[in-house]
């Protein structure tokens, strides 16, 4: 999600899914998503910590990295933790490199489903299938196809941009209907403090933090030394972290809750 700009809140869209989620109107409800993880040792460690220890509640796998069969071996072993399917279509490093699980001829068509299949093989199941580097999948096209499969396979989406986002709350389905942030759009510097101002300023309904936590041997290498990573986790995994969720009222979720709506209400058939 790098790079992607933060949608702000519409203080006009009632909170719609509070109600289908079962929350009351009032509720103030955030998933905290760490996206990323498989690209990198240092990120694999950091959202196990920061879902185990802090505030986070769910991760986002990117299967095609160097990375992923690390991130899968703790997911079988820390089996309480939810997760997505982050699917990849740019490889934006020029240190980590990675490519398509598919051959190249068959790309275009198996890929999203190969990357899926490949969780699925590990044994593992996934919530919902998400985008690195691309909002909503880029084209109308790629976020049809998207939801195509996640219907097939029983999962959730993150919509979060127009007309998607209004094209899934026709069909019944749970999206976000406030912020939705990309942490690289924080500065480091102060960013625990932006972060209390934004869970204060938090209105009732759903909103999504893209977050990326790294920390230990190999963090400060990645994305060209920006510190975007490292303070991520040092605020996820903070006191101040959860004394800020728990003073300010904020209910945190992960995509389970959006899962059983949307598996209900899309055509698996």
């Amino acid at each position: 999600m790098d790079g992607i700009p933060v949608a702000h809140p519409d203080t006009a869209s009632p909170p719609w899914p509070n109600q289908v989620l079962g929350f009351p109107p009032g509720a103030r409800l955030l998933l905290v998503n760490c996206d990323d993880f498989g690209m990198h040792p240092a990120i694999n460690a950091a959202v196990v910590e920061s879902i185990e220890e802090g505030i986070a509640a769910s991760c986002s796998l990117m299967t095609v990295c160097p990375a992923a069969a690390d991130a899968m071996r703790l997911l079988r072993r820390h089996s309480a933790i939810p997760f997505g399917v982050h699917l990849t279509l740019v490889c934006e490093s020029s240190r980590l490199r990675w490519g398509p699980l598919s051959p190249a001829d068959t790309v275009p068509s198996t890929e999203f489903r190969a990357q899926i299949d490949a969780v699925a093989d590990a044994w593992l199941s996934p919530t919902h299938l998400d985008f690195h580097c691309l909002a909503d999948g880029g084209r109308a096209d790629i976020l049809d196809l998207t939801v195509g499969l996640a219907a097939e396979y029983g999962l959730a989406v993150r919509v979060w941009l127009e007309p998607g986002r209004r094209e899934m709350r026709r069909r019944g389905l749970p999206v976000v209907d406030h912020v939705f942030l990309d942490s690289f759009s924080l500065p480091a510097e102060g960013k625990a403090e932006h972060y209390r101002r934004l869970l204060h300023d938090l209105p009732a309904g759903l909103s999504e933090w893209a977050v990326h936590p790294a920390a230990g041997r190999g963090a400060e290498t990645l994305d060209g030394g920006r510190p975007v990573r490292r303070t991520d986790h040092a605020f996820l995994t903070s006191p101040e972290a959860r004394e800020a969720v728990a003073r300010e009222g904020v209910t945190v979720i992960d995509y389970r809750a959006l899962q059983r709506v949307w598996a209900r209400n899309t055509d698996r058939g």
